[in-house]
């Protein structure tokens, strides 16, 4: 037999899921905009669209990550 779970629990456990998702990609977009901007002299458009671009990535990852 399973052991009941609250909903509350369950509730709790996809909200830090979510989070780490969301922490993953901010993470990943600051730090991809740092390196283009101020390390490679990228211009503001094009780093946005790169920062874009690997947050969606990390975010994907991370959300493939916490359904193993």
């Amino acid at each position: 037999m399973r052991d009941p779970v609250s909903p509350a629990v369950e509730g709790s456990v996809a909200m830090k899921k979510w989070g780490f998702i969301a922490l993953h990609a901010a993470v990943a977009a600051v730090f991809i905009f740092l390196l283009q901007r101020f390390s490679l002299n990228a211009s503001l458009e094009s780093s946005l669209l790169w920062a874009l671009t690997f947050a969606v990535c990390a975010a994907g990852l991370a959300y493939k990550q916490s359904n193993r």
